[in-house]
């Protein structure tokens, strides 16, 4: 499947460049650790689960089932030969880094894995960059392009942190498929691997890192 194949967002996605500014501030932006550093903040914050409310294995299936929880992940894997420099907007796939194959087939797994699991949804939403956006339509069906997911000022991402604080009602969750860079940004090291996932309980201003889950570890959970 090309990586411009995923066609049902593409009109979401060309609508969330709303201004010239705003593409240029992806452009400025990458996945690689080198191309921004966290704010003094950012650095005293860890998203390693914490110690005393780590969830695994039949606790964490409990945990992702009754809901109020968010999900972030960073998009699956990428074919590195290609970047995003000469990209015009958010829809301009093509001028992109897209998926790897091995992406697409891995955010399928990891959603029929959410299927298999009667794992409730709720929000699901993407950076407005065509990877993310094809990996969240891949795993979850259109996801609502989210540009705050991308948003830079002063190095703090206010939108993104909103959305990892914001409460989740019980009974749903908030799935939400973006970047290494803003996430560690918001949420502190260690770096996000390709496709791994950081489960979050919110609590309206904060939150607590439950587990993390690497794209072969949605195959562990049983219960």
């Amino acid at each position: 499947m090309s990586h411009c194949a995923f066609r049902t967002p593409r009109a979401a996605v060309v609508a969330a460049c709303f201004a010239s500014t705003l593409c240029a501030h992806a452009l400025a932006q990458t996945d690689m650790p080198s191309a921004s550093a966290p704010s003094a903040s950012a650095s005293a914050r860890s998203s390693q689960p914490d110690a005393r409310q780590q969830l695994q294995g039949a606790a964490l299936l409990r945990a992702l089932r009754a809901g109020g929880l968010v999900i972030y992940f960073r998009h699956t894997a990428t074919d590195y030969s290609r970047n995003d420099q000469g990209m015009r907007d958010y829809g301009d796939c093509a001028d992109q880094r897209p998926l790897s194959e091995q992406g697409r087939r891995d955010a399928q797994a990891i959603g029929r894995r959410i299927a298999e699991l009667k794992l409730p949804l709720g929000e699901v939403r993407a950076s407005p960059m065509c990877r993310t956006m094809e990996h969240a339509s891949l795993m979850l069906g259109s996801p609502t392009p989210t540009q705050a997911m991308r948003e830079l000022t002063s190095g703090e991402y206010s939108g993104l942190k909103q959305l990892l604080s914001a409460p989740v009602p019980r009974g749903t969750n908030r799935w939400l498929v973006g970047h290494g860079i803003p996430f560690r940004a918001t949420a502190g090291p260690p770096q996000l691997a390709e496709g791994e996932a950081v489960v979050m309980r919110p609590s309206g201003d904060a939150w607590v890192v439950l587990a993390r889950l690497t794209v072969a570890d949605w195959a562990t959970l049983h219960g």
